[in-house]
């Protein structure tokens, strides 16, 4: 799970705004659209080959795509995300790594097809739900998902990169995780370092979310 703690311009209480909501739901729509067509145009390919994740093989990174899929609808009716939280989610993704191609990307699809159907009929966004990181407000559910899928497809290593991203989402995520650190520098040194600065934004956010180096700079560290 791409596990972002930041502090949401609103809480749960707070009056939602439902155009948001239904530009989040559409744009995790799309994003799980263009994942699904992706991988059903590389043909066969070796679930067991790395991924760009120190110790998960493509298998993993699909099955935990999946895996979390199920989490947004167990959240989406008021359970927990995981049954077991890591426990569980570590399990599950070792489970299902070594399966076929194929039963990869029926799962991958299936369960982002359930999501989609369900964010689309959901009438009720208040509240809040229990992610394995912290509880969020409801409304959030499909940007959260949105996030997994986009860095994820990145993960897998197959020709997908943040420079393919959409830009709505590469702004706003850059937007947010520059907050993020800076809000975590020591006083009067909260600007990004020109050389980051400096980087396509696309490059900038892969920093951010530590999926890159940028020589003469440490590692991001936002989570």
């Amino acid at each position: 799970m791409v596990t972002v703690t930041r502090v949401d311009a609103k809480s749960a209480d707070d009056p939602i705004d439902m155009q948001r909501v239904l530009r989040d739901v559409a744009a995790c729509n799309a994003s799980h659209r263009s994942l699904t067509e992706h991988l059903a145009s590389l043909g066969e390919v070796d679930p067991g080959q790395d991924s760009l994740l120190p110790g998960w093989s493509v298998g993993h990174v699909l099955t935990h795509i999946a895996r979390n899929a199920d989490g947004m609808l167990r959240m989406l009716v008021g359970l927990h995300q995981y049954w077991l939280g890591r426990a569980s989610r570590e399990a599950d993704i070792e489970l299902g790594a070594g399966r076929t191609w194929d039963s990869l990307l029926t799962d991958v699809a299936e369960t982002s097809d359930a999501v989609d159907r369900v964010l689309r009929t959901e009438t009720e966004w208040g509240g809040v739900v229990h992610t394995i990181v912290a509880d969020r407000p409801k409304w959030r559910l499909a940007e959260l998902r949105r996030r997994e899928v986009e860095v994820h497809h990145a993960d897998l290593g197959l020709g997908y990169g943040f420079a393919d991203m959409p830009a709505d989402f590469v702004r706003s995520e850059t937007q947010a995780l520059t907050m993020m650190w800076q809000s975590r520098q020591p006083m009067g040194l909260t600007g990004l370092p020109d050389v980051v600065l400096a980087a396509p934004e696309h490059d900038r956010l892969a920093w951010l979310f530590g999926r890159t180096t940028i020589d003469g700079v440490d590692r991001a560290a936002v989570y």
